[in-house]
C-alpha cells in the first residue's frame, strides 16, 4: 500500500512541474512571436526608405522563420507531454482503480480468514468432545466388560446374542451350581418380548410389562434371577419339578 500511495505522489509532483515548463515556455514563445510581429511591422512601414531597411527586413524574416520553426518544435513538446500527461492521469486512476479491488480482496480474504478460523475452532471443539466421547465410551465398555466378567466369575451370569438377548444364570440351585437358569427377550420397536423363559413361571410377563413401562432392564435382570433363585428354594432346586407344575398351571 506505501508504493502505491509513493508512485502516485511522483507521478503527480511530475504532473505539475510539466505543467510548469509547459506554461513557462509558452509564455517566452508568446512574447518573443509578439515582439517580432511589431517589429515586422515597423519594418514594413519603413520598407521603402532606405536599402538598409530592406537588409534589416530580410533578416527579420529569416529570425521569424527561425522562431515560427521553434513555435512549432516548442508546439511538439507540449503536445507531447500533454499526452503524457494524459497517460500518466490514466495510469493514476487504473492504478487507484486496481488498488480499490485489491483493497477490497484483501478484507474479503480477512474476513474468510476469520470465518474460517471459527470453522476450525467449533470441529476443533467437536473433535475434542468426539474423543471426549470415545474416551467415555471405552471407559463405560470396559466397566461393562469388568462387571460381566465379575458376574460370570461371583455370580454365574452370562449372556448371549442370537435371536434377542438370552441372559443365563448359574449357582442359583445350592445343590447343583453349575445347573442352569435362563430367559431371553427381545426388544424391537421400543417394546420388550418374553421368548423364552427356562424354567417357566406365571409372573413372568406380567414383570415385561413392568419393564415396558419402566425400561429398567438391570431392575429386571436383578428381579429375574431373584425370581430363580426363589423357585429353586421352593421347588427344593429340582428344576424338573420347576417345569412340570409350571406345565400344570
Amino acid at each position: 500500500m506505501a508504493s502505491v500511495h509513493t508512485v502516485r505522489a511522483n507521478m503527480e509532483q511530475l504532473r505539475k512541474v510539466c505543467e510548469k515548463d509547459i506554461s513557462k515556455h509558452q509564455q517566452q514563445i508568446d512574447a518573443s512571436f509578439s515582439y517580432f510581429q511589431n517589429s515586422l511591422h515597423s519594418v514594413r512601414s519603413n520598407f521603402d526608405q532606405t536599402p538598409l531597411n530592406q537588409v534589416k527586413l530580410r533578416k527579420l524574416k529569416a529570425e521569424l522563420r527561425e522562431l515560427e520553426v521553434e513555435l512549432v518544435r516548442a508546439l511538439a513538446v507540449k503536445t507531447r507531454k500533454e499526452a503524457k500527461r494524459i497517460a500518466i492521469a490514466d495510469c493514476l486512476s487504473e492504478t487507484k482503480i486496481k488498488v480499490d479491488e485489491l483493497q477490497k480482496i484483501v478484507q474479503d480474504q480477512a474476513a474468510r480468514k476469520d470465518e474460517y478460523a471459527t470453522i476450525l475452532s467449533e470441529q476443533s471443539k467437536a473433535l475434542e468432545e468426539s474423543e471426549e466421547m470415545n474416551r467415555e465410551a471405552v471407559r463405560h465398555r470396559e466397566e461393562i466388560q469388568e462387571a460381566c466378567t465379575w458376574y460370570n466369575r461371583v455370580l454365574g451370569f452370562r449372556i448371549d446374542g442370537g435371536h434377542g438377548v438370552k441372559f443365563t444364570f448359574t449357582y442359583i440351585n445350592r445343590k447343583c451350581l453349575s445347573e442352569e437358569y435362563s430367559f431371553t427377550i427381545r426388544h424391537a420397536n421400543n417394546v420388550y418380548t418374553l421368548i423364552q423363559c427356562d424354567p417357566q413361571w406365571n409372573d413372568a410377563k406380567e414383570s415385561v410389562k413392568e419393564l415396558n413401562k419402566s425400561n429398567d432392564l438391570y431392575t429386571f435382570v436383578r428381579k429375574m434371577r431373584d425370581k430363580f433363585q426363589a423357585e429353586a428354594s421352593v421347588m427344593g432346586g429340582n428344576k424338573a419339578h420347576a417345569r412340570l407344575l409350571s406345565g400344570f398351571n
